[in-house]
């Protein structure tokens, strides 16, 4: 609901003379769903921390590493060569752990 910031202000007296029907018609107005969603179909989409997937399988295509690509001795994550902080006796360090 757009807010009208030139409206005057309503102070205390004011607030207090609006009736207990016209305030639950306002607190109506703004708690109504807009949209009927059906419950079993948002809940379906949902997966709960700690869930059983042991049915499930996982497709990933992995790729070798590539030729400007090195695997940091610290983190032993696979980084492109413009990451390269340093060589220490034969292992590469990344900038991350370098840093």
């Amino acid at each position: 609901m757009a807010t009208d910031y030139d409206a005057p202000r309503k102070n205390e007296e004011d607030l207090s003379e609006d009736s207990i029907e016209e305030l639950k018609a306002r607190r109506s107005e703004k708690s109504s769903p807009t949209v009927d969603e059906d419950e079993a179909e948002v809940a379906e989409g949902f997966e709960l921390p700690g869930a059983d997937l042991s049915g499930e399988e996982l497709s990933v295509r992995v790729l070798p590493r590539q030729a400007d690509e090195f695997t940091c001795a610290k983190c032993f994550l696979v980084h492109h060569r413009s990451q390269l902080a340093y060589e220490d006796g034969g292992q590469l360090v990344c900038s991350e752990c370098a840093a």
